[in-house]
């Protein structure tokens, strides 16, 4: 299993042989350290803890400075730390780069998506609104009826119901997306398409 981390920073456009321009997002990667095996016989399951990036040790908690003081510098700690499930073979310490991806690759990228806010029915759901004309005052965005509950409850909302509320700010996974290049040099990777949040979201990507 193919497992990195990266901050996403713009879309943009490369050119193939053909001179076809091909839509692609640039995440910003770099090398994970192996913080932790977990095994089958210990922990229940295998996986590595992977620790990305870095930040101040002022703003880390004093047991992970504790934890991770052989495997970074004293002035800094790990931005970020994400289990990569399945993934074992690594020893505490160990390093895992982007030469582990190359062109043509097909990978899974998560995030968490962009938040909107509180919205109404038909931007967070496709509803179509009611008539523009024939008497409709007031109330062209609004959902309509939703129901009378059903059962003998009576009136109740049914769980799941499509209402306006908060859209937005939560993790999306897009599948089959193709590596279109790798710069090793820059710490740089680009996938066709685009994927999940704002510049400066934290990604995952899977191979």
């Amino acid at each position: 299993m193919k497992f990195l981390l990266g901050k996403k920073l713009e879309m943009t456009q490369v050119f193939d042989g053909a001179g076809n321009a091909i839509p692609v997002t640039l995440i910003q990667t770099g090398p994970l350290t192996v913080i932790r095996s977990k095994s089958h016989e210990r922990d229940g399951y295998e996986a590595l803890q992977l620790g990305f990036g870095e930040r101040k040790a002022k703003n880390i908690a004093k047991p992970q400075r504790q934890e991770w003081k052989e495997l970074v510098p004293l002035s800094a700690g790990f931005a970020a730390v994400r289990e990569a499930r399945g993934m074992s073979g690594k020893a505490r310490g160990e390093m895992i780069d982007l030469t582990q991806f190359a062109e043509g690759d097909i990978v899974k990228v998560a995030g968490i998506s962009k938040a909107k806010g509180f919205q109404g029915v038909m931007k967070r759901h496709g509803f179509h609104g009611a008539p523009a004309t024939h008497g409709t005052k007031h109330a062209h965005r609004e959902p309509g009826s939703i129901g009378g509950g059903g059962g003998r409850a009576g009136g109740r909302v049914v769980k799941g119901m499509k209402m306006a509320g908060r859209m937005g700010g939560e993790r999306v996974t897009v599948r089959n997306l193709k590596v279109v290049k790798v710069d090793a040099e820059k710490q740089l990777i680009a996938v066709k398409g685009a994927v999940p949040g704002r510049r400066g979201t934290l990604l995952e990507i899977r191979g």
